[in-house]
């Protein structure tokens, strides 16, 4: 079997949070937020991992702490057999045209003073890969590309004259354009209209078979993974609870996290006999983890060895595995 294209070893990412003066003045320990607590998974090349959860489970944090947009507390990033953790500025720089990410908000993530062809055409004259003029043509390709058309016209645009839909594909785009290996899609298709969702995952598909790329895709719509990803990996309250290929995941889901978000969809959850999983109230404080099994506070099957010891990972069928006490069968 091929090496992965993406290894993620124990990655652990905790935000100190900030004492009062008395608290410092009276040398109360620092206490942190653990938003990713200990993952580990690998992505294949032309693979696409979806990353499910509420908010809160640390999902935009695993996957920009991959790119190390924000550093890790501890663990490994292995990118195509390079442990990319502890690489200088400098000599990170050449992965960066090999992994790209696509924010949630596509409005945030442009400049309100750079023109839409200059956006997509900044990436290449930053890596040198194209002079000024060259660099113009490739854009307007890339926009046409994406359905951005008559392209000449949407080049000398600015942002606020797109519409969301638009603007996310000025992102894909401006991502795209140096034809990246790996892809974070971090929520690329929450901030869309319902209708405009279909065509904008065909267009990450296509970009996927073009390049042979490989995507973290991150969504808390457990529906748009199953359309989407090859495998799915769910997470809670900075941990893997479930990780398998999808088909086998959403059919035969072992964790009552996983179950109860499946069966919360209208259009995968219609099977009028099946008993329903009801799990009430938030994702827990990170700063204060609940003892054993995190999920134990809303879990409607917990017991005594659900508050007092944590799960592992183990495999209940081919590839799946889930941290679960009392497995779902």
């Amino acid at each position: 079997m091929s090496e992965p294209l993406l290894k993620v070893e124990n990655l652990k990412k905790y935000f100190p949070v900030k004492r009062g003066i008395i608290e410092a003045l009276r040398k109360v320990p620092v206490r942190y937020v653990r938003a990713v607590d200990g993952i580990s998974f690998e992505i294949k090349r032309g693979e696409v991992l979806g990353l499910i959860g509420e908010s809160g489970c640390g999902k935009t944090t695993a996957g920009r702490t991959v790119l190390r947009l924000i550093e890790p507390t501890a663990g490994r990033i292995v990118f195509d057999g390079t442990d990319i953790t502890a690489l200088s500025r400098e000599e990170l720089r050449p992965f960066r045209r090999r992994m790209q990410i696509i924010f949630q908000d596509p409005y945030s993530s442009l400049s309100p003073r750079m023109k839409i062809g200059d956006a997509i055409a900044h990436p290449l004259l930053v890596h040198g890969l194209a002079e000024k003029e060259e660099a113009k043509e490739i854009a307007l390709k890339m926009l046409r590309r994406v359905g951005l058309t008559p392209e000449e016209e949407f080049y000398d645009r600015y942002p606020h004259h797109l519409s969301g839909g638009q603007r996310q594909r000025v992102v894909i785009a401006r991502a795209m354009v140096l034809k990246p290996e790996f892809v974070v899609a971090d929520e690329a298709v929450s901030m869309i209209d319902v209708s405009m969702r279909a065509s904008i995952l065909e267009l990450l598909e296509s970009f996927r078979e073009e390049y042979n790329m490989s995507q973290l895709f991150i969504t808390h719509d457990i529906a748009v993974g199953k359309l989407i990803a090859d495998r799915i990996v769910v997470m809670y309250l900075g941990k893997i609870v479930e990780i398998g290929p999808t088909e086998e995941v959403l059919k035969n889901p072992a964790h009552p996290y996983t179950r109860a978000l499946i069966q919360a969809v209208p259009s995968i959850a219609r099977r009028k006999r099946e008993k329903k999983l009801r799990i009430t109230g938030e994702v827990p404080n990170a700063v204060n983890i609940p003892s054993g099994c995190r999920f134990h506070p809303r879990c409607p099957l917990a017991d005594e060895l659900c508050r007092e010891r944590e799960p592992e990972l183990v495999e209940v069928g081919h590839n799946h595995f889930v941290a679960c006490h009392h497995p779902l069968r």
